[in-house]
């Protein structure tokens, strides 16, 4: 089975380190970007299972960032935030993100709450190549 990959999207390198250490820990696949842009372009390029992301970030920060990929993807966002403030939560449900978790935070519930959410999500298949179509099918 391929590993699921998650994209993690925060400026401060520690903090993408300890996630990753735990994600890897139960088999995923981990990208990271530092900033807004690269999370763009991380997720038009490999189209990431699911995206945590800050939103305090250099360059387009995170809400900008679920709005641009809004546009052209579906794909689950959890932010994760030291902004804590209902207003900031709500802006980022209402612009599409899948859940909010304020630092500091427990990697083992960020885990727990990226399996909850991708439990939730159905698995991506890809179409059958034209040579798997049986001609009287079509």
């Amino acid at each position: 089975m391929t590993k699921q990959t998650i994209l993690i999207v925060d400026d401060d390198p520690k903090i993408r380190e300890l996630l990753a250490l735990y994600f890897n820990k139960e088999s995923f696949s981990i990208v990271e970007a530092g900033d807004g842009l690269e999370a763009i372009r991380q997720t038009e390029k490999l189209q990431p299972q699911l995206i945590l992301l800050d939103i305090m970030l250099p360059v387009l920060d995170g809400i900008e960032v679920c709005r641009q990929i809004r546009k052209f993807s579906q794909v689950p966002i959890i932010m994760l935030t030291a902004r804590s403030e209902d207003e900031d939560r709500i802006a980022g449900l209402e612009l599409g993100a899948d859940d909010y978790i304020t630092k500091p935070f427990n990697p083992r519930e960020v885990v727990a709450r990226v399996k909850a959410v991708l439990r939730r999500v159905p698995i991506r298949i890809s179409p059958l190549p034209a040579s798997f179509i049986f001609p009287a099918l079509r």
